[in-house]
């Protein structure tokens, strides 16, 4: 594929194996359609050769390969481009300048069979299908001037449509390696570390999970893994889009594609190369290709209308003055065949799907992994934002700053219990309390028959007795509280602590008050996001609601839900949107799945390596950078802005041309020049959103590695 139009051919002869066209997606930069599994292939390869176009199946191949491939494709365009407008030059010189009009006609005949030879087959199916589109409005504008004897035109016509073909095959060509730039960052080869000690070149592909590779500085990181030995600075600018490099000791994850500045490191392989961090940013950009936006789908149907509509003006055109003024059929059915021409919809249907592409490269290039257009336009209608509380706008390591013995216990006892139920917690507050406990030199004795409570707590067996860990709420519901509990509890949650109870059989035995800190850049994020037009910015939370109180309060949030269930977060998000349109959720993308899956938009914090969070997102931060939030709704707006300027000036030039063939102040091959020109100018102005990135958050934040630096250079 090389035109957009081409993909709504397609959806129609396809379609229908389908089971309907929303099954499909496509990939027009790579030229792939997908299908559902449960097609036959050899049927979709018949019903895509009766278009006049040749499919296969997909291959994996190399960037190298396919390179290769659309090379040949972009020669044959060429060398047709090139023969035909040859023997239109030969044709007019032939008949003009030595008065051999048969020549000449020949050589205008030879222009034209090799300017429509990629066209005309498209255009007969366009006719038996009953789909007007570019190509048999091309060559009814061809035929229609040879048939008047205005051979010379016929070929220029011909010769600039070949031409206009071969450019835009070359304009999209530009806009996937730009695209393949953005996303192929993987170093070539990696240095494997050998049982002997020795260092060996393999590619990334040939690592094992399990193998050891060493990155010298100023190299790529080739695999994702953890660092064994050595310590250096990384920029992760290629994942996270963060700014500044971040250091890197033993213990720590690396991603591939990310740059090491100053130290020797050696690297525990933990992933294949095809599903490294990098490979999976790459895989759903290409993805979400298929995705199209609302304003996408709007030039989609817009096109299907306008074409069959100009096709029936350009014949009332041709027809109606001769037969109802009596003036002159052959000026007139020029007339109609200028307006063919210039009606060609090809610079309005690939104003937007490349302006779309570029704007999401250039997202995952600042570290905002966007799964479809339809994503990014929604960002820029945003009117409200909700973020969870705990990992979103605090850094989510809560600390223990109390533990509070009840009944005549002691902090031991009450570590103890927690640690027993905590033992194997992955939950922030669950490792709060068991580093806590570690530094106290308390070793955890897991408890049995663990059952977690999601939004209450958690319970278990300890040496035959049942224990249990949860909110105040909890105790509550368990039948714990006592006035001395609830007054103590009360006491610690007013100064903005979550208090956690932990009890047995006999009631409630302590608390536990801990405290998160907030992230250093969220209050720039928020007054970021109020300046960009957001009108709302809300925190839901499932803590208590001092400490949610406290927490707004600091980062000057508009309104506070706390004491939240997952669930509870759905219907607020609910609520939300009858308040205030669109809006999106933030989160983690795990406990707020809910909440995410019912807002406008669901965004993921820090995915980088987190899998999950990749997967139950619309959109997702790599980084843990709120900063970005409103980044990402300028650029969003950014694209929008381009799409209507490309829109606008499609519409706009046709507009004027159409009036001008109907005054006969037009010709055909000044139509098509400036068809031709619109369309290259559409894609070039949304290729421009390419070189759009994140600002780092202040001047001393500018200072990238070398190699980042040398990347960026030979990228631009």
């Amino acid at each position: 594929m090389c035109c957009v139009e081409e993909v709504r051919t397609l959806k129609a002869v396809v379609g229908p194996l389908a089971g309907g066209d929303e099954r499909l997606s496509f990939d027009l930069l790579n030229g792939k359609m997908t299908v559902p599994a449960d097609i036959d292939g050899d049927a979709v390869i018949a019903a895509v050769s009766r278009t006049g176009m040749e499919a296969k199946p997909w291959e994996c191949t190399s960037v190298a390969e396919r390179d290769k491939a659309n090379s040949r494709r972009q020669l044959l365009q060429a060398v047709l481009a090139g023969l035909s407008g040859g023997a239109a030059l030969l044709g007019q010189i032939l008949g003009q300048a030595f008065q051999a009009p048969l020549p000449g006609q020949m050589a205008e005949a030879v222009a034209v069979a090799v300017g429509l030879w990629m066209v005309l087959p498209k255009a007969l199916h366009a006719v038996r299908s009953l789909r007007p589109d570019m190509n048999l409005l091309m060559s009814v504008a061809v035929f229609g001037a040879m048939a008047q004897g205005d051979w010379m035109e016929a070929a220029t016509v011909s010769a600039l449509f070949a031409l206009s073909l071969a450019l835009e095959s070359w304009s999209a060509e530009r806009a996937r390696r730009a695209v393949a730039a953005l996303m192929d960052l993987t170093p070539p080869m990696a240095r494997v570390k050998e049982a002997d000690g020795d260092e060996a070149l393999a590619a990334p592909e040939e690592v094992p999970v399990g193998a050891v590779f060493v990155v010298l500085p100023g190299e790529r990181i080739p695999l994702d893994g953890r660092v064994l030995v050595g310590e250096s600075m990384v920029d992760q600018a290629p994942i996270t889009g963060e700014s500044v490099p971040v250091l890197k000791s033993v213990g720590m994850e690396v991603f591939a594609g990310t740059i090491n500045a100053d130290g020797v490191l050696e690297v525990e392989n933990l992933k294949l190369a095809g599903e490294t961090t990098l490979a999976k940013v790459a895989r759903l950009v290409e993805e979400a290709q298929g995705k199209r936006s609302k304003v996408e789908r709007w030039v989609d149907r817009f096109s299907a209308i306008y074409t069959p509509v100009v096709l029936a003006g350009a014949v009332a055109v041709a027809m109606l003055p001769p037969l109802a003024l009596g003036l002159d059929w052959s000026e007139w059915i020029y007339r109609s065949l200028v307006l063919l021409v210039i009606s060609c919809p090809c610079a309005l249907v690939i104003s937007t799907p490349l302006t779309v592409v570029a704007a999401m490269a250039s997202a995952a290039r600042a570290g905002v992994l966007v799964k479809g257009g339809e994503y990014l336009e929604t960002a820029s209608r945003l009117s409200a934002i909700a973020f969870d509380k705990t990992g979103t706008v605090t850094l989510g390591r809560p600390t223990v700053e109390r533990v509070m013995a009840l009944d005549g216990g002691d902090e031991g006892t009450i570590l103890r219990l927690a640690t027993a139920l905590e033992a194997r917690s992955t939950h922030p507050l669950g490792r709060a309390i068991l580093d806590h406990a570690a530094a106290g030199g308390i070793a955890p004795t897991p408890a049995e028959s663990i059952q977690s409570l999601p939004g209450k707590g958690i319970c278990g067996i300890l040496d035959g007795k049942t224990v249990w860990l949860g909110s105040h709420r909890y105790a509550v519901e368990r039948g714990a509280e006592t006035p001395a509990v609830r007054d103590a509890a009360l006491a610690l949650a007013e100064s903005g602590r979550s208090v956690v109870a932990v009890g047995d059989d006999t009631g409630v035995r302590g608390l536990i008050a801990l405290s998160d800190p907030i992230r250093p850049e969220a209050a720039t994020a928020l007054a970021a996001l109020r300046q960009a037009g957001i009108r709302k910015l809300i925190m839901l939370t499932g803590d208590n609601t001092a400490t949610g109180e406290r927490v707004a309060a600091a980062l000057g949030f508009d309104l506070v839900l706390a004491e939240l269930l997952p669930e509870d977060k759905g219907e607020a998000m609910d609520d939300l949107a009858r308040q205030f349109g669109t809006v999106a959720m933030v989160g983690d993308g795990v406990n707020d799945a809910p909440a995410m899956a019912r807002s406008s938009l669901g965004i993921a914090m820090g995915a980088a390596g987190t899998d999950t969070a990749i997967e139950t997102s619309d959109l997702a931060l790599m980084s843990d950078d709120l900063t970005r939030l409103a980044w990402l709704i300028g650029h969003s707006r950014r694209m929008m802005k381009v799409i209507r300027q490309n829109i606008a000036f499609a519409i706009a030039l046709k507009a004027v041309f159409m009036v001008l063939a109907i005054l006969d102040m037009a010709t055909l091959w000044g139509a098509i020049a400036a068809d031709m020109g619109a369309a290259l100018l559409v894609v070039f102005n949304g290729l421009r959103l390419l070189k759009a990135t994140a600002a780092p958050r202040s001047e001393e934040d500018t200072g990238l590695s070398s190699p980042s630096k040398a990347f960026d250079q030979r990228l631009a």
